[in-house]
This record gives C-alpha cells, sequence and structure tokens, in this order.
C-alpha cells in the first residue's frame, strides 16, 4: 500500500519521490512505503495552512465544533476499518485498537468540538481606577504537531484536535513506524467538510520530515510526544526561536503497593498496567514496590498472572500481548533484559523472543518480570518501553518514596492504599504529573496531563491545550 501526504486537502506524492518502506510487526514484512518528505513538502504543507488560516481562525466556534464532532462520528462508523489498520500497523492486538485507541481518537474530537464552546477568558474590573481588563485568547497561527508510534491515531488526534478546535492550521507529522491511521484520516476529514488546508498530514523520517517542521522560521509552536532525547533535540532547536513549546516525553513509572490495599483489584489492574500495549505506554508501571509484608505472595500470584497472558497474532480476539512495534525496538527491549541480567536480576519469567505459527518473522516476546535487589540498576533507571517490569520489596513509606523519586523521570505514578492520610502525604511528595490512586489509566479529558523533570514540560488535556494553543493578549480600557 502507497501511503500518500494529505496537504491542502488531497493526497500527493513527496517532491523528491523519496519512499521508505513501511514494516508489518506481526510478521516482519514489508507491506506499503511511506513519503520521506523534504523541507519542499513542509514548506508547501505550510503555505496552504497559511492560506487556510485567516478564515479558519475566524469561523465560528459552533462551526468549528459541527466540524470535529463530525470528525468524531465518522471516526466511529469506520471504527472496524481504523482498528484493523492499527493493529496491522502496530502490532497491538485487535481487541486494544477497537476497545481502546479508536473509540478514544473519536473522543478526542468530539471532546474539543464541545470543549472550544465552553473556554471563555476573564475580564477584571480595576475598581477605583475607572478602568476595565479583558484577556483575548487568540489562534497562534500555524503549529506543528508531531506524535509517536505506540498509540498512533489516539495521541495524534490528541494535538490536532485542540489546534483545529482553538482555530490554529497545521502541519502534522505522524510516526513514520506507524503512518497508516494518519493517512486514513484524510478521508474522514473532507467527509466531514474541514476545509483545505486546515488540517496537512506529511510523512517522515525525523530527522528530515521532523526536522523540517520544527526549525521551519514561520511554524509557531511544537507540540511532540515521545523520547526524551529526541525532545531536547527539539528544544535546542526551537526554544532559541521562541516557538511555543509543548514536549510529552518519557517515563519510568513506580507502582506502589501498600499491604493494605485491595488485593484482587490491585492484582488485576497491575498486570494490565504492566503489559497493556506490550507495555508500550509512556504511563506503564515499569517499576512495582512492593510492601515487605506482602511481596512473596503477590510475587507467586503476579507471576502466575502474567504466565497465563497470551502472545500471538494481533489479529487473534484471545491474543493478550501483540508484537512490539519494530525490529529495531524489540533488539532494544533484548539488550535491556541482557542487561538485568548482568546486574544479577531474577528472572521470574518470560525473558525470550515467542515464535508464533505461521508469522515466524513477528517481532515477539514474552512479557517478563525481572526481580531485583536494588533500584539502582539500570534497569529501573533507564525507559524500556516494553513488556518487562522490575519487582522489590519496600520496608517504609520513606523508602518507598526516595526510590520512586530517584529517577531523572516525573510522568505517572500509581499507589495503591486505603490509607487516607498516606493517600495525601504521598501523593503530595511524589515528583510526578499524574498520581493514581488505587486505579489506572482512569482519564478524565478535562484534566491536565504531562510529567515534570526529563518526562517533559507543558500540560496537554482539558483548556490546558487549548491555552497552549493560543495566545493571551490582555486589552485595558479606561472609561
Amino acid at each position: 500500500m502507497e501511503i500518500k501526504n494529505y496537504i491542502n486537502g488531497k493526497y500527493e506524492n513527496p517532491i523528491s519521490n523519496e519512499w521508505i518502506d513501511n514494516y508489518c510487526p506481526a510478521n516482519g514484512e514489508v507491506y506499503g512505503q511511506i513519503p520521506n518528505s523534504s523541507k519542499a513538502d513542509v514548506e508547501k504543507a505550510y503555505c496552504a495552512a497559511k492560506s487556510a488560516f485567516p478564515s479558519w481562525s475566524s469561523t465560528t466556534l459552533e462551526e468549528r465544533s459541527r466540524i470535529l464532532i463530525k470528525i468524531s462520528e465518522l471516526l466511529e462508523a469506520n471504527l472496524q476499518q481504523f482498528a484493523e489498520a492499527e493493529s496491522k500497523d502496530n502490532g497491538k492486538p485487535i481487541s486494544l485498537s477497537t476497545q481502546v485507541d479508536i473509540p478514544r481518537s473519536a473522543s478526542n474530537f468530539r471532546f474539543f468540538g464541545n470543549a472550544i464552546t465552553q473556554f471563555a477568558s476573564e475580564s477584571h474590573e480595576s475598581i477605583g481606577q475607572d478602568a476595565i481588563n479583558y484577556t483575548l485568547r487568540q489562534p497562534i497561527g500555524v503549529v506543528g504537531c508531531i506524535s509517536p508510534w505506540n498509540l498512533p491515531l489516539y495521541l495524534f488526534t490528541w494535538k490536532i484536535a485542540p489546534a483545529i478546535a482553538a482555530g490554529n492550521c497545521v502541519v502534522a507529522k505522524p510516526s513514520e513506524v506507524t503512518p497508516m491511521t494518519a493517512y486514513l484520516l484524510g478521508n474522514i476529514c473532507t467527509e466531514a467538510g474541514l476545509p483545505r488546508g486546515v488540517l496537512n498530514i506529511v510523512h517522515g523520517l525525523g530527522n528530515t520530515t521532523g526536522q523540517a517542521i520544527i526549525e521551519h522560521p514561520d511554524i509557531k509552536a511544537i507540540s511532540f510526544t515521545g523520547g526524551t532525547q529526541t525532545g531536547a533535540h527539539i528544544a535546542k532547536v526551537a526554544a532559541p526561536m521562541f516557538k511555543k513549546l509543548s514536549l510529552e516525553l518519557g517515563g519510568k513509572n513506580p507502582n506502589i503497593i501498600f499491604a493494605d490495599c485491595d488485593y484482587e483489584d490491585m492484582l488485576e489492574t497491575t498486570v494490565r498496567s504492566s503489559f497493556s500495549n506490550q507495555g508500550q505506554i509512556c504511563l506503564c508501571g515499569s517499576r512495582i514496590f512492593v510492601e515487605t509484608s506482602i511481596y512473596d505472595k503477590f510475587k507467586k500470584d503476579f507471576v502466575e498472572k502474567v504466565k497465563t497472558l497470551k502472545v500471538g497474532h494481533p489479529s487473534e480476539a484471545e491474543t493478550n500481548i501483540g508484537a512490539l512495534v519494530s525490529k529495531e525496538h524489540l533488539k532494544k527491549v533484548l539488550n535491556f533484559i541482557d542487561i538485568a541480567k548482568q546486574e544479577q536480576g531474577k528472572i521470574l519469567c518470560g525473558g525470550n523472543k515467542v515464535t508464533v505459527e505461521g508469522y515466524e518473522n513477528g517481532y515477539y516476546l514474552q512479557p517478563t518480570v525481572v526481580e531485583v535487589s536494588s533500584d539502582d540498576c539500570r534497569i529501573n533507571q533507564e525507559e524500556v518501553f516494553g513488556p518487562v517490569v522490575t519487582i522489590m520489596p519496600f520496608n517504609s513509606e520513606d523508602e518507598v518514596l526516595e526510590m520512586a523519586n530517584k529517577v531523572k523521570y516525573g510522568l505517572s505514578a500509581t499507589l495503591w492504599t486505603n490509607n487516607l492520610k498516606r493517600t495525601m502525604r504521598m501523593s503530595n511528595q511524589l515528583q510526578v504529573g499524574i498520581v493514581w490512586v488505587n486505579t489506572w489509566m482512569l482519564r478524565d479529558l478535562r484534566t491536565p496531563f504531562g510529567g515534570i523533570k526529563a518526562s517533559g514540560v507543558g500540560r496537554e488535556g482539558g483548556f490546558e491545550a487549548l491555552r497552549f494553543f493560543t495566545e493571551a493578549k490582555n486589552v485595558c480600557i479606561k472609561y
């Protein structure tokens, strides 16, 4: 299948006629090609966006809302097509893309289609000075959105929906590893009546297409989700150009389990928070700390449950763990397992590649549990981003809090306890942007999303996203 750029409402080949092979993770075979777009393609996309901006930015909120909600409805109407494409392109189980990825993508458009009609600015009466101040929230102009491969359409729409809702026009780059659903989205946008040039999708590598977007002098804001190293590079390029930046980066999230938790609920949720999407979610709890008094029981029960997870082809309904996204990523995760062994980590289960009959060249890996004796090991300090978790015991609240905060990342944490005072203390002291207590991945789209330290800059979600994609202008009138 030949994927094309979506520029000014039309599908186009790259100007340079450069192409990249697109692999299916489930069988390791090339099943299509995508453009490796150049500066010329990005410039063409920018010009289309720039031309569309005056009209789109002056469109009524009701009209923008109507179009975004129509896009959400069309995604839902085409759920099966998009779910199958996402599963094939990414390697995730079809059940996951059907139940989570595509419905959430539709929800993103619906949410921001509604949110923009409720997004209000402020006014301040200066009593005694006979003046009033009011704040205008105006769209930035042309913005760049760059999304990752782990939740391809889900996170792509999480950026472009608020950008468009706020009145901006967009030059967007999906991951070159998982381009399919972003490509299909173009047809949906056209059918929904999104004006030409409002959304432009250019495909290609980060060091070509992505670089052209972030260094473009007239693209005024960059919203990026991906690796911390790439985020640092984007900041280095964009900050001296005074672009607005939203960077949602890596995570090494602690899952802290106290003995007073609701044990069965905790156990079931911890399996899910460890291995959902093959562990390829920045929010997965990859460091599991368990209070000593229940550690042995947890270790036994957790390993037993993990061993029942079925690794298989993503299209099979009973598959729990699909294929990792690429051959290179599989090698990276396997290398981390080798490092864990070298650092005296004990492999309690998993750790090996899996051969799925009929798909012998696919990128499959057993869900892996590693018991570690120290939190200082590399497997506990560096982001693996695969179906690998570590477990270790702790004795006190202070001890586990120190370990939880020790890493350079600060995205999320999960806390299992029924002690209210402990919940309040630890939620205040955990150095993360998101704390889940007795749950995981329970998301209200109105809430701010993002991390601290090496996990990023800025917040997405709700009005935070609409604030990012607008500029505030204060007007003071003396009467």
